[in-house]
């Protein structure tokens, strides 16, 4: 579980705040704080992997403990002024949420988060493509939904996607095929989709035989 600290200092929009973060798969909120001083006293304390961070708080700027937090950090703030924004970002902001805005907006961006957080998790060394795969996954809930590829079916990736979470190991095509009942094809073409907008992870796997065959493992929490 991702651990979540809410930050705002009006306490309805703390509870609301928090009350999303509870709706989406993989995320906990382990505290809410309203004020600066209390939010560097909570994250010291509890220790969260994500602090939604309000700009207006009572005593400081959100953004003036961003680097003091010790966690990534998503800013949320009603100021839309682009010098606003930059501040947030060149002080180590990964996200800029506007408010007001609805569960759809946030959930986009803590289930980007997830996969994110997911990919990088006991990944080991990273080679310059992993890098490059793992950020652009951070910001895939930014924008709106991509389409599907053309023939390709809602349902049929709804499946593809619930096999691979409900793995205890990474799959191969044929085991995806099995668990959906579609063909070993159509599997793979599901599969390279996933793969490519980095929902999943590819490995390659050496039988006995010696020829390499790819394994497919979910990263995503949503």
């Amino acid at each position: 579980m991702i651990g979540v600290l809410v930050v705002d200092d009006d306490f309805r929009v703390a509870r609301l705040h928090a009350a999303m973060v509870e709706r989406v798969p993989g995320f906990e909120v382990l505290g809410l704080a309203h004020s600066a001083a209390d939010a560097l006293a909570s994250a010291a304390e509890l220790r969260p992997d994500l602090v939604l961070l309000d700009e207006y708080l009572p005593d400081r700027r959100g953004t003036s403990i961003l680097r003091d937090l010790d966690a990534a950090v998503m800013v949320i703030t009603a100021d839309s002024d682009g010098l606003s924004v930059r501040r947030a970002v060149a002080r180590g902001a990964l996200n800029v949420i506007l408010k007001p805005f609805g569960f759809p907006v946030l959930a986009d961006r803590l289930s980007a988060f997830g996969r994110f957080w997911g990919q990088l998790g006991g990944a080991g060394t990273l080679d310059q493509e992993a890098v490059d795969r793992s950020l652009a996954v951070l910001h895939e809930g930014d924008a709106p939904t991509a389409p599907l590829p053309k023939g390709r079916s809602s349902v049929t990736t709804e499946a593809v996607m619930a096999a691979l979470r409900e793995s205890a190991t990474a799959l191969t095509a044929v085991g995806v095929a099995d668990a959906v009942g579609i063909s070993r094809a159509t599997a793979q073409r599901y599969l390279s989709d996933l793969a490519r907008a980095g929902r999943v992870e590819l490995r390659m796997r050496y039988g006995t035989t010696g020829r390499p065959e790819h394994e497919y493992r979910w990263l995503g929490t949503a």
